[in-house]
């Protein structure tokens, strides 16, 4: 007979560097196309070259791995497409701060072309860091297939959308309102900018009326600073206080320019004093509202918020200085007639926080309108399906209320812009191909010094990763992708742009579901950041307790698309749930002695555990499979931990153990050796997805086909008949004595004194199923004989009862407990009840405190001291009892 090896001391640390070395030596992790299997692709929402791993990363990628490796065990033809992203904006600054910091320089000492080696070669040296992380998390990427957003391939295919984008009038360059960071000197799309609300002022500011001595018209603006920018002052049409005014003229103060009066419905004629100042190069509603009136746009600032030669005396003052200036001198000259508090919301750069200008600027755009509509319809008609399902109205209503999305960025790191300006004709030439001259006429041409933001390369993710514009294999069998899995916070700046661009480059969806989770936060609920010093760092947790017990406390805290709590002890006890399982599979591997492979029990060969073990079994498989189809990855994940510990480890192993120590009956043996080894085999293999190093290490020592875990057949039922009645009974029997170990605790009877169990069943059926299994109470309920009561028997005095579904179970206790001791014991517990009811009562009497504590801390107290009360009850009664003895 073969022998087996056993495992040595659980150490996560040894186990997992072999693990998965050896998964990506033996190339489980890559797959041809095979057209004759049906296919699976996630792409991995690629991380920025800049980053680390973070608690937001290694849930994402824990919840794509768990789908990935069902998938693939379950035999579909699997592609998980990884890759990182160039990000722009936020890897340029990253390598600006580190030239200043280490040599003094700026990027304009370096100029364009250094420059960019320089953050080419930062990405070489950095951009593989959080590659290497996200393999200690043990995804199962495939890293043959690994993709850049900047490499050569992609770069084809970002030309090819931009080009043809324009060539259908969808791209187009222009002078609008844009937002502008100062810091980072670039322009930014709408979804760039984070709003905070802040406390600020309104200013009234009164502009002269023209030739009406004495007469104003007093606008309120949350910034003074730009009113030199001020093209006129708009009115609602239908405010009877200003009628006679619209037409009129007004003097801008400072700069004494002319601007009229004009009348617009957009004007809120209860806010304010109902005129506004209209600026349209520096104010989006502005911009909108001089667009239909035909207004010029004057801007008076510079690139890095400075005040312009527009701004008169105040030219060169930063916004801030300005402000305050301007205000001092409009008071100076009687024109600022008051002053409010008032709170509003300001825009900020999402990446250096600093208060973004809005402000008329030339910049490439497209045009959002054509490519919305399609892409908002294929998530109503449900194509493309969220989950959870609440947050298609985040997606549906970014589209239905789109703007134009500024692509241009004013930076040097990124896909550069492809359009040449002709020097001697200033003709504009976009092209697929790099030009030297101008094609009409064959004069000198400069390219755009831009580059487009990173979103839009990264729109193209899921068909540019896979070789488009060819139309390779892989695009043929794994696009569209199956499912995105990725956060709520970049529904817009990603989902929606990867739904459109495919869309309009494909012609189909880029996934079928968008799988949404939420935030990891701290145990306090706070969102983890550097300046609240609350952030973990999961390389760090995996260096303590293992990359298996990390997974598992990020998907068993996890319901689709809400945030979690991440607490410490949860990973110390799923790592005691690994260690759990380690040890339960040394027990079966030492009691594999004479172990026939070719074994297989029949139906007779079971007995009432072993049937009940096979059908919680296949409960379990079709509970694990069921829930990752739907998922709920937590759910799935829960079930067969649940399974594993509660019902193999700590009952079918217990009444496991006098079977494999009876040399008598060698098929009973056999069978029980069976059981332990086929259902702890697929119990791994149901696990593996959640916990792939420790699963993959057991399974290896076990009995198995195969050569990996990774690569096994997903579990089914096993196939035995007429187990639901037999486990139903089974389940009474435990009840049973899960009632007798209850009795036990409470009364404090010692663990090794055994004694004397009566069962009164309520059917014949039961008594006999009782009758035949009294060796499970011995064994697990430490029952000295087991007595069972026929319908007429008389019930059992000085006993304790407990009632389960279907028998009154019986536990006599005389000798079996110091009655003295246990007087004294319960005598104390009385006096401490007391002491707490006593304080208790005082507190919720006394006025003051009721008066002044929060509504939830009254109820607690009145909870505890409910809590309390029962307590000193259950006290009085088990000293009653004790006298009945």
């Amino acid at each position: 007979m073969k022998t087996y090896e056993n495992l040595t001391t659980y150490n996560p640390g040894e186990i997992e560097g072999k693990w998965y070395s050896y998964w990506e030596n033996q190339g489980y992790f890559h797959e041809e196309v095979d057209t004759n299997k049906e296919p699976f692709s996630i792409v991995l929402p690629p991380p920025n070259v800049t980053g680390m791993l973070h608690m937001g990363h290694a849930l994402d990628n824990t919840l794509q791995d768990i789908l990935i490796r069902f998938k693939r065990m379950q035999g579909y033809n699997v592609l998980w497409m990884p890759g990182t992203d160039h990000a722009g904006i936020a890897t340029q600054i990253k390598v600006e701060e580190m030239l200043a910091k280490e040599e003094g320089k700026s990027r304009y000492d370096l100029g364009r072309e250094k420059f960019v080696e320089r953050v080419w070669e930062w990405k070489k040296e950095y951009g593989d860091t959080i590659v290497k992380q996200i393999r200690s998390l043990g995804a199962s990427c495939d890293w043959s297939r690994e993709r850049f957003t900047l490499d050569e391939g992609y770069y084809h295919a970002v030309r090819e959308v931009f080009v043809s984008l324009y060539e259908k009038g969808l791209i187009y360059r222009g002078e609008r309102i844009i937002n502008w960071c100062p810091r980072c000197a670039t322009a930014l799309s709408d979804v760039e900018v984070e709003h905070e609300d802040e406390h600020g002022h309104l200013w009234h500011i009164k502009y002269p009326v023209k030739g009406e001595d004495n007469r104003f018209v007093v606008v309120a603006t949350t910034r003074p600073e730009t009113m030199f920018g001020d093209v006129a002052v708009a009115v609602n049409p239908d405010d009877d206080r200003y009628k006679d005014l619209i037409g009129k003229t007004l003097i801008l103060p400072f700069v004494n320019r002319e601007i009229p009066v004009i009348a617009d419905d957009y004007v809120d004629a209860s806010f304010g004093t109902g005129c506004v100042k209209i600026t349209p190069a520096h104010d989006p509603n502005d911009f909108e509202m001089g667009q239909r009136h035909n207004l010029e746009s004057i801007v008076v600032m510079n690139n890095d918020a400075t005040m312009n030669e527009g701004a008169g005396k105040f030219n060169g003052m930063t916004r801030e200085e300005a402000r305050k200036q301007v205000v001092a001198e409009l008071k100076e000259l009687g024109l600022l007639e008051k002053i409010d508090d008032h709170d509003h919301a300001v825009g900020h750069c999402s990446r250096c926080n600093t208060i973004i200008e809005p402000m008329v600027s030339k910049q490439w755009f497209v045009d959002m309108k054509p490519l919305a509509e399609p892409a908002l319809k294929v998530v109503k008609d449900h194509e493309v399906e969220f989950v959870p399902e609440r947050f298609t109205k985040t997606y549906v209503n970014w589209l239905e209320n789109i703007r134009d999305w500024t692509i241009s960025r004013q930076l040097w790191w990124g896909h550069r812009i492809p359009a040449w300006y002709c020097d001697d004709c200033g003709e504009t030439i976009v092209s697929r191909e790099d030009i030297t001259e101008c094609p009409h006429c064959h004069g000198h041409v400069t390219q755009d010094p831009d580059v487009l933001d990173t979103w839009f390369s990264s729109g193209l993710w899921p068909f540019a990763t896979m070789g488009w514009p060819e139309q390779t294999p892989e695009l043929k069998q794994w696009y569209p992708t199956s499912v995105l899995v990725t956060g709520y916070d970049i529904i817009f700046f990603w989902v929606a742009r990867m739904i459109f661009m495919a869309l309009e480059f494909e012609h189909e969806i880029p996934f079928k579901h968008v799988f949404i989770h939420g935030l990891v936060r701290d145990s306090q609920g706070r969102k983890m950041s550097k300046s609240l010093g609350n952030g973990i760092n999961p390389l760090e947790v995996i260096d303590q307790y293992g990359a298996d017990a990390l997974r598992f406390t990020l998907v068993t805290g996890n319901t689709p698309g809400n945030d979690m709590r991440f607490y410490m002890e949860r990973v110390e006890a799923n790592r005691n749930f690994a260690n759990k399982i380690w040890n339960a599979s040394k027990f079966v591997l030492m009691n594999l002695t004479n172990y026939d492979e070719s074994f297989v029990p029949t139906a007779d060969d079971l007995t009432l555990a072993d049937q009940w073990i096979v059908q919680k079994y296949n409960e379990t498989v079709q509970s694990v499979t069921s829930n990752l189809d739907k998922f709920e990855l937590g759910e799935a994940a829960s079930s067969v931990y649940d399974f594993i510990w509660n019902t193999y480890c700590d009952w079918y192993i217990e009444l496991a153990k006098p079977r494999l120590y009876n040399d008598g009956n060698e098929r009973d043996r056999r069978t029980v050796q069976y059981l332990l080894v086929t259902i702890l085999r697929h119990m791994l293999e149901l696990l593996h997805p959640f916990m792939p190093f420790v699963t993959e290490h057991i399974w290896q020592h076990l009995p198995h086909e195969g050569d990996s875990i990774v690569v096994a057949k997903w579990p089914e039922a096993l196939k035995f008949d007429n187990l639901e009645g037999a486990a139903r009974q089974m389940e009474v029997m435990m009840d049973a004595i899960k009632g007798i170990r209850n009795m036990r605790a409470e009364m404090n009877v010692p663990l090794g004194k055994k004694a004397e169990v009566i069962v009164a069943p309520t059917d014949e059926a039961l008594a006999q199923t009782v009758a035949d299994h009294r060796d499970y109470f011995v064994t697990l309920a430490w029952a000295e004989k087991v007595t069972i009561l026929g319908a007429d028997d008389p019930k059992p005095e000085n006993a304790t009862v407990t009632v389960v579904n279907g028998m009154e179970v019986y536990l006599l206790l005389k000798d079996l407990i110091d009655g003295e001791k246990e007087r004294e014991r319960i005598a104390k517990e009385k006096i401490q009840m007391e002491k707490e009811i006593s304080r208790l009562e005082g507190k919720l009497s006394n006025q003051g405190f009721l008066a002044k504590a929060p509504e939830a801390v009254v109820a607690k107290e009145k909870e505890k001291l409910e809590e309390y009360k029962q307590k000193q009850q259950a006290l009085l009664e088990r000293e009653a009892f004790l006298e009945t003895l």
